[in-house]
C-alpha cells in the first residue's frame, strides 16, 4: 500500500502553515511499501490568489513511477482549522478533469468498482475531522500522473497585517518548480521573507505579484508574506446560481479581561492512542500558567479513552499541581478515543478538554452540561478534529484553545480572558448568518450569510470589559466581488453541524453536494469514461451534462428491471437451498468415485467469477421449474408478531429427518486450533505474569503501532492470562490505526463478538454500514452483532436489507446466508418478532447439525474453505455437494465472503475444517489477511452453541487448519 503517496501535504501544505506550528521533519513524500524505486515529485507548479483576509491556494503536482508495474496511490492528510477544499482534479486523457460531488458510500463504491476495471478513478474524501485521503488510480508503470488541489482559508491577523504562510519543504530535488502569487486590493506593499531569499512583489495595476522558476530545484523552509490589512469593516460578496453570498470582516480593539477561576475543576484527559502525538510539554506550559491563576482549587481527572478511568482528586494548593502533572506524565496513551462517555458532575464549575476531537469510538454525543458550565478545550495536535472541539465548546459558553510550544503566551491568554464575545448577531435584508467564531480571533471578527436585498444592515452586539457594544455594518450587493464568500459560510455551517454530527447527517450532504465539497458526507470523484457517470448516477462536470442527460434516460428504464427481478432470483436461490435441505441424504460409506481436490480443479478456475462446479456423485437438487405465486399482501403487524411465534414453537430440541420423523440430536463436540503467530514479541507476551504482561505490551508497541496483527495478538494473550478490561483497550487501538478503514474495523468488530461484548462490536459495525451502505455484509455485520446482543428485532431487520438489495455480482448468493440467519434468530429468539416486511416465502427454518462461516478482511482476494468430512471427501468451492449431504455455498472470489458449509444431518465422525489463501487481484501491496472462522452446532435449534476464531494468512497457497467437529454415533 502507497501510505503516504502525498505526505508532503500533510507536513508541507497544511501542518506548516500554522503560525504556531513546531518544527516538523517532513517524511519522504511518497512512501511505496516493497515498490523497487520510490515515486518521486517531477514537478510542483503553486499558485495563490490572496484578497482581503482570505486566500485561495492551487497545488498542481507531477508523479513519476518508476516501477515496472502500475500502482493506487493512497493518502491522508490534515488540513489546519478553517482551511478547506474545494476542488480536486486529476489527468485524464491528457487534461486535468476537475472532480464533482457524490454521497462517500457511493463514492467509495464507484471508485472500487471501476478500479477492478482498470480504468482510472480517482476520489478525495473526507475521514475524521479535517482528515483527508485521496485515492488515485493507476500510476502507470513509468509513468505519471497530475493531480491538482485547491484548498482556500481565512488568514489570520498578525498586528495590523494579514499573514499567509506557504510551505515549501518538499525534500528531493525536483525537475520544475514554479510559485506564483497575487495579492489583491493591498493597502501598501507585501513584505515577504523565508527560505526563497528575498524576492519583492512586483505590483501591476490593482495587484502585486511574485514569480518563481527554478529548475532541479530542492524546496525547503517556508515563504511568509504580511499584508497590509485594512482597520475598517470590509464586505465581499459572491454571485451564485444559489443567491448573493457575503462574508463581512469586523476589525476589533484586542483588549483582555481576566476572568474568574472556579475552585472545582474537571480535567477531561484524552489518553488514547493518538493522544502520544499531541505536544504534551506545550499543554503543561499552559496548564502551569492556568492553575497558578486558579491559587487554590480542586482538579478531578478523567482520563477517555475507550471507556473513562476512574476519575482521580487532586488538590492544588497556591497553584502547585505537581502531584497532577507527574500524573500525566505518567500516561501510557493507548485505546481508542470515547470522548463522549463521561459523566457531567453539577458542582464542577469549568470543564478543560485537552485532546486531538478524534473521537472514533463508542458515544460521540458530548453529554449536556449544567446552565453556567463551560468548557474549554485544548489542542496541540497536527492532524486533530478542531471543528468538533470548536463545537463543543462554544455551544456552552467556551471556546477552543489551540496550543503549541510557539504559542503558549497567546493560548494562556485565550484560556484565562475575556475578549470581545458576540452575544447578538442579526441583519435586516440577509439572512442564513453563519459566524466564524462568537470570540474575536487575532482581533478579528468573520460573519457570513445571503443577501436577500440589494442593501441590508448588520447589527452585532459584542460584550466586551464587561460591557456591550453595538455595531451596525451596512452590506450591499455592489461591494467587492470574491469567489469564496460562499465556501466560507458553508464552512462556518459545517463546523455548527459538527456539535451534533449524527443528527444533521443529511444537511452536511447537502451542503457538501451544493457546493462541491468534501464532507463526511460527501466526496470528490474523478470518472474517465462517461457512461461510468451514467452507470453511477453521479452528474459529470459541466462540458458533458448534455451527453449525459441523454444516455441517462436509456438506463433508468434498465435500472428499474433489474431491481423488479432481483427478488424472483433471490426466491429462486432460496428454493433451491430448501430442496437440498428437504433431501434425505444417504449416510452409509461412499462408493469410491474419482477423487476430486482444489489442485485437481485449479486449471479451470477463472477469478471472478464465482460458479462452483458440481459434484458428479451428488448434483445440487434444482429449483422448481414453476415459478411461485406472488406474495399476498403484507399482513399486519400484530399477524407477523404471530406466525414468528408459531415458527419457533414448531421446532423441538431434536434433530428432524428429511422424511419428517425425530430423532435424537447427536452429540457433537467442537475443537478450535487457536491461532497461534510466531512474531518476535509473542514468547515476551507469553512468558509475561497477569500483572505485568500489560507494562511489557506497552514496551513493544512503539515498535508496532502500524500493526493490526500485534494488537489481536496482545489482546489474545491478555484474555488469555484474565486482563478482560486491558484486552478489550489493546483492541481498541485498531479503530485508531487507519481513520475510517472500514477492513480494520470490521477486524475490530468481530474480535469484539468474539471477546463476548456485542455492546461495544454494534457502534463499529453501525460506523463500517455507514462508510460501506453497497456492501451486503455491512448490514450481515450489523445485524448479527444485534443478534449476539440479543437485539432481536433490529438484528432481523439489518439481515433483510441483504436480501432486498441488489448487490454487485461480486456477492454471489450472500442472501441465502442471511436467510438461513434470519431464519434462525425467528426461530430461537425466546420472544415473537415482527416479520409482516418480509416476503412470507423466505420464512422457513432450515435447522443444521453443522455448520461453519468464514469472513475476511481483503477486498479483491479470494479465501477458500474446505470441510473434510468422515468419508473424506473433501466439500470446496469445487465440489460444493457431498456424498452425505455437505453443502457449500457459493465462491467468493473478490473479498470479505461469507462463504458457508451446511450439513442438516451428520455422519458420526470427525470432520476437519480447512481455509486457504487461493489469492488476490489487489492494487494495493497488501499485508496478511485476518479471517473469522465460526463454527456451529445444532444450528437454527435451542441447543445452538458457536465458537470463534479469528487467523491470518499472509501468502497464496497458504493452508491453514481451523479446527474440528467429532460427532459422536
Amino acid at each position: 500500500m502507497l501510505r503516504g503517496l502525498l505526505a508532503a501535504l500533510c507536513a508541507l501544505l497544511f501542518l506548516l502553515p500554522m503560525a504556531q506550528a513546531r518544527t516538523v521533519v517532513p517524511p519522504r513524500l511518497i512512501v511505496a511499501n516493497g515498490a523497487e524505486q520510490p515515486i518521486v515529485l517531477q514537478s510542483l507548479q503553486v499558485s495563490g490568489e490572496i484578497s482581503g483576509g482570505m486566500a485561495q491556494t492551487t497545488v498542481q503536482m507531477v508523479f513519476f513511477n518508476p516501477n515496472r508495474r502500475l500502482l493506487e496511490g493512497q493518502l491522508q492528510f490534515p488540513l489546519l482549522e478553517g482551511q478547506q477544499i474545494v476542488g480536486f482534479s486529476l489527468d485524464v486523457e491528457g487534461r486535468q478533469r476537475p472532480a464533482v460531488p457524490v454521497e462517500k458510500a457511493k463514492g467509495r463504491q464507484i471508485f472500487e468498482a471501476i478500479e477492478r476495471r482498470r480504468v482510472d478513478p480517482g476520489l478525495l474524501e473526507a475521514t475524521q475531522g479535517n482528515n483527508f485521503k485521496l485515492r488515485i488510480y493507476p500510476i502507470p508503470a513509468n509513468g505519471t500522473r497530475t493531480v491538482e488541489i485547491k484548498y482556500v482559508e481565512p488568514l489570520a491577523r498578525q498586528g495590523k497585517n494579514w499573514q499567509y504562510r506557504l510551505p515549501l519543504a518538499y525534500g528531493d530535488r525536483m525537475r520544475d518548480f514554479d510559485l506564483t502569487l497575487n495579492v489583491h486590493g493591498a493597502m501598501a506593499a507585501p513584505q515577504a521573507s523565508g527560505s526563497l531569499g528575498a524576492i519583492g512583489l512586483v505590483r501591476t495595476g490593482e495587484q502585486y505579484q511574485m514569480h518563481v522558476n527554478k529548475s532541479g530545484f530542492a524546496a525547503s523552509g517556508m515563504l511568509n508574506l504580511l499584508i497590509p490589512a485594512s482597520e475598517k469593516p470590509q464586505t465581499y460578496t459572491q454571485l451564485r446560481d444559489d443567491g448573493m453570498w457575503f462574508v463581512t470582516e469586523i476589525p476589533v480593539a484586542e483588549t483582555h479581561t481576566a476572568r474568574s477561576l472556579p475552585k472545582v475543576i474537571g480535567l477531561l484527559w484524552d489518553s488514547s492512542g493518538s493522544g502520544a502525538g499531541r505536544d504534551h510539554d506545550a499543554e503543561f506550559a499552559v496548564l502551569d500558567r492556568y492553575f497558578k491563576a486558579a491559587g487554590n482549587a480542586e482538579v478531578r481527572l478523567t482520563r477517555l479513552r475507550d471507556r473513562p478511568e476512574p476519575e482521580q482528586s487532586f488538590h492544588i494548593a497556591n497553584g502547585n499541581w505537581s502531584a497532577l502533572r507527574q500524573a500525566l506524565q505518567n500516561t501510557a496513551y493507548d485505546g481508542a478515543s470515547a470522548l463522549g462517555d463521561w459523566k457531567q458532575e453539577a458542582d464542577v464549575g469549568e470543564y478543560l478538554l485537552v485532546s486531538d476531537g478524534l473521537s472514533n469510538y463508542g458515544n460521540a454525543v458530548f453529554p449536556k452540561l449544567a446552565a453556567g458550565q463551560r468548557l474549554y478545550a485544548l489542542n496541540s495536535a497536527l492532524a486533530a478534529d478542531a471543528s468538533l472541539l470548536s463545537a463543543w465548546a462554544e455551544n456552552t459558553g467556551g471556546r477552543l484553545v489551540q496550543v503549541s510550544a510557539q504559542s503558549v503566551a497567546a493560548a494562556t491568554q485565550a484560556l484565562l480572558s475575556e475578549s470581545a464575545h458576540v452575544e447578538t448577531l442579526t441583519a435586516a435584508g440577509a439572512g442564513d448568518l453563519q459566524i466564524e467564531s462568537h470570540d474575536a480571533k487575532n482581533g478579528i471578527l468573520r460573519v457570513a450569510g445571503r443577501l436577500r436585498n440589494p442593501e441590508a444592515q448588520l447589527t452585532l452586539t459584542t460584550r466586551q470589559n464587561g460591557r456591550l457594544t453595538t455595531t451596525l455594518i451596512p452590506l450591499s450587493a455592489t461591494a467587492p466581488a470574491h469567489p469564496l464568500a460562499a465556501y466560507l459560510w458553508a464552512g462556518y455551517r459545517l463546523r455548527e453541524l459538527e456539535a451534533n454530527r449524527d443528527l444533521h447527517r443529511a444537511e452536511i450532504r447537502r451542503i457538501g453536494q451544493q457546493f462541491g465539497l468534501a464532507t463526511r458526507e460527501t466526496s470528490l470523484i474523478v470518472l474517465e469514461r462517461l457512461d461510468d457517470y451514467v452507470r453511477y448516477d453521479v452528474v459529470p462536470p459541466q462540458e458533458y451534462q448534455a451527453a449525459f442527460n441523454q444516455l441517462k434516460k436509456l438506463r433508468d428504464g434498465d435500472l428499474r428491471q433489474t431491481r423488479s427481478r432481483h427478488m424472483e432470483n433471490v426466491l429462486q436461490q432460496f428454493q433451491r437451498k430448501t430442496a437440498w435441505w428437504e433431501r434425505d441424504f444417504s449416510k452409509d460409506d461412499m462408493p469410491k468415485p474419482k477423487k476430486v481436490t482444489p489442485e485437481a480443479v485449479r486449471s479451470d478456475r477463472r477469478p471472478g467469477a464465482g460458479v462452483p462446479l458440481q459434484s458428479a456423485s451428488a448434483p445440487e437438487l434444482a429449483a422448481p421449474v414453476a415459478a411461485a405465486p406472488m406474495p399476498p399482501p403484507a399482513p399486519a403487524p400484530v399477524a407477523g408478531l404471530q406466525r414468528a411465534f408459531e415458527a419457533r414453537e414448531n421446532y423441538s430440541s431434536k434433530s428432524v429427518a428429511g422424511n419428517g420423523t425425530a430423532t435424537a440430536a447427536p452429540q457433537i463436540s467442537v475443537a478450535l486450533q487457536k491461532w497461534s503467530a510466531n512474531a518476535p514479541y509473542i514468547d515476551r507476551l507469553k512468558a509475561a505474569t497477569a500483572d505485568t504482561v500489560y507494562a511489557i505490551y506497552l514496551d513493544e508497541k512503539p515498535g508496532y503501532a502500524n500493526s493490526s496483527a500485534f494488537f489481536l495478538d496482545a489482546a489474545d494473550i491478555l484474555l488469555e492470562k484474565g486482563q478482560r478490561d486491558l484486552a478489550l483497550r489493546v483492541l481498541s487501538n485498531l479503530a485508531e490505526m487507519d481513520l475510517e478503514n472500514r477492513a480494520v474495523l470490521r477486524i475490530l468488530g468481530y474480535r469484539l463478538l468474539q471477546a463476548g461484548a456485542p455492546q461495544l462490536a454494534i457502534p463499529v459495525f453501525e460506523k463500517v454500514r455507514q462508510l460501506a451502505e453497497e456492501e451486503p455484509q455491512s448490514f450481515r455485520d450489523l445485524g448479527l452483532a444485534y443478534a449476539a446482543d440479543k437485539q432481536y428485532q433490529q438484528a432481523i431487520d439489518q439481515l433483510y436489507e441483504v436480501v432486498q438489495r441488489p448487490w454487485d455480482a461480486r456477492f454471489p448468493e450472500i442472501e441465502t446466508i442471511a436467510l438461513a440467519e434470519l431464519n434462525q434468530i425467528v426461530a430461537t429468539a425466546g420472544v415473537a418478532l415482527d416479520t409482516s416486511r418480509i416476503d412470507p416465502r423466505f420464512l422457513k427454518n432450515m435447522p443444521l447439525d453443522l455448520r461453519v462461516a468464514m469472513t475476511w478482511d481483503a477486498d479483491n482476494s479470494d479465501m477458500d474453505l474446505w470441510v473434510t468430512d468422515p468419508n473424506g471427501e473433501k466439500c470446496f468451492y469445487g465440489y460444493p455437494l457431498t456424498h452425505q449431504g455437505g453443502r457449500m455455498s457459493r465462491d467468493f472470489t473478490q473479498g470479505y465472503g461469507p462463504e458457508e458449509f451446511s450439513l442438516r444431518k451428520a455422519k458420526p465422525g470427525k470432520y476437519k475444517i480447512e481455509t486457504n489463501y487461493y489469492g488476490n487481484s489487489q492494487q494495493l501491496i497488501a499485508g496478511d489477511t485476518t479471517l473469522q472462522v465460526k463454527l456451529t452446532t445444532a444450528f437454527g435449534t435451542p441447543r445452538q452453541k458457536e465458537q470463534m476464531v479469528t487467523l491470518r494468512l499472509k501468502d497464496r497457497q497458504d493452508t491453514v487448519f481451523v479446527g474440528e467437529f467429532d460427532v459422536a454415533p
